[in-house]
């Protein structure tokens, strides 16, 4: 359970340092709270999405990971992005990544920021 909470705020954590990042992927809220809260909802939706399609979509595209040197991950984390934008839309949280491109820069400060608070959180259950 302790491992289930360090990685949301981990993802909640890149996803803030995303959001601040970059003006094209925005999260609106009424209060800081009420933005804390949607941040935390949308790092559970990234995290669902990377856990459930992330895995299904990288099979899919393994030949894809061979013959370009594992480049297409930077695609396929975008396009986990843009799910989770279209997927919090649908949830009514506040949260959106306007464009492919953004989605790809997102993606990366996602992966690197979530790869370092991964490293310093704790990882025990």
């Amino acid at each position: 359970m302790m491992n289930f909470v360090v990685k949301t705020l981990a993802n909640a954590g890149a996803l803030g340092v995303a959001i601040w990042l970059l003006q094209d992927i925005t999260l609106t809220g009424e209060s800081t709270g009420k933005k804390a809260l949607t941040l935390i909802l949308v790092a559970l939706v990234f995290g669902l999405v990377n856990v459930l399609v992330k895995p299904v979509v990288q099979l899919l595209t393994l030949p894809l990971f061979i013959l370009t040197l594992g480049l297409i991950t930077l695609v396929v984390n975008a396009l986990m992005l843009l799910l989770t934008s279209w997927l919090a839309e649908q949830f009514n949280l506040s949260f959106h990544v306007e464009g492919f491109w953004t989605a790809v820069l997102g993606g990366l400060i996602i992966s690197v920021v979530s790869w370092a608070l991964n490293v310093v959180l704790p990882d025990s259950d």
